[in-house]
């Protein structure tokens, strides 16, 4: 199973700032890519929804001889990803609430969290916030809109200035530090959320060290691609696959 490729889904193209990292880190991996585009977005999903559509593309994906499987998408991961380990038999790799490294090195101890309605609802995110963020203050902001805009290829524009000026003002005026970027699609903002923060506040994206996971349990697993062959890319989509295509091809390659 070594040169099985690696799964990836996603609600839409977030999960591609993830598939971005591992890509990189590991250039000699296979992988397969699933935008459920026709459903995005998940943060207005209920649970049983995003738990349903989860099932149907591990399964997909699996079809595809997946040996690991990235749940790319922090609203997926707080709905599903107890369910999904509890079913399959496959590793998954998840996005874990990157608040644990925002508050230990927060020095104004006030972070500021960006994040889908979906995600802070999160088992996972509420149990990162008791263990490692009891001593700072935490600024949660749902980030309404910007997986839409986001998907929709607007990422500079006038309206998503405007946007994420409201989502971030309350943040710098009580003096975060940090703000944590709690949904896939989001990385894909840093530019336009540097030109509104500039150097004061670090933006802790989660994808670095989720394609570290990936790394790690690859080896665990004796599932590390050796080959130096040239990769195969495989993009998938439960609606218009042009559109995954484009937005890769604009941010990705």
């Amino acid at each position: 199973m070594y040169d099985a490729p690696i799964g990836f889904f996603d609600s839409g193209v977030g999960g591609l700032s993830v598939w971005r990292e591992v890509t990189q880190l590991l250039p000699y991996e296979n992988t397969v890519y699933y935008a459920d585009t026709a459903f995005c977005p998940y943060g207005t999903k209920t649970p049983a929804e995003i738990v349903t559509r989860a099932d149907y593309m591990v399964d997909f994906l699996l079809s595809k001889r997946s040996k690991l499987i990235v749940v790319a998408c922090n609203t997926a991961t707080a709905a599903a990803i107890d369910h999904l380990r509890s079913v399959y038999a496959v590793p998954f790799v998840a996005m874990e609430p990157a608040v644990k490294p925002a508050a230990l090195h927060s020095k104004s101890n006030v972070v500021g969290v960006l994040a889908t309605r979906g995600t802070f609802k999160g088992r996972l995110y509420h149990e990162t916030l008791s263990r490692f963020a009891s001593h700072v203050t935490i600024i949660e902001q749902p980030g309404d809109g910007l997986v839409e805009a986001v998907e929709a290829g607007n990422t500079d524009s006038p309206e998503i200035y405007r946007l994420l000026e409201t989502y971030l003002r309350p943040m710098l005026d009580a003096g975060a530090d940090h703000i944590v970027l709690g949904c896939t699609h989001y990385p894909f903002l840093i530019p336009a959320i540097k030109t509104i923060t500039g150097n004061r506040v670090c933006l802790i994206d989660p994808a670095p060290a989720v394609a570290q996971r990936v790394k790690e349990l690859l080896a665990q697993h004796g599932l590390l691609n050796h080959s130096t062959r040239k990769a195969q890319f495989d993009f998938f989509s439960s609606g218009d696959r042009t559109q995954v295509e484009k937005f890769a091809e604009k941010y990705i390659f």
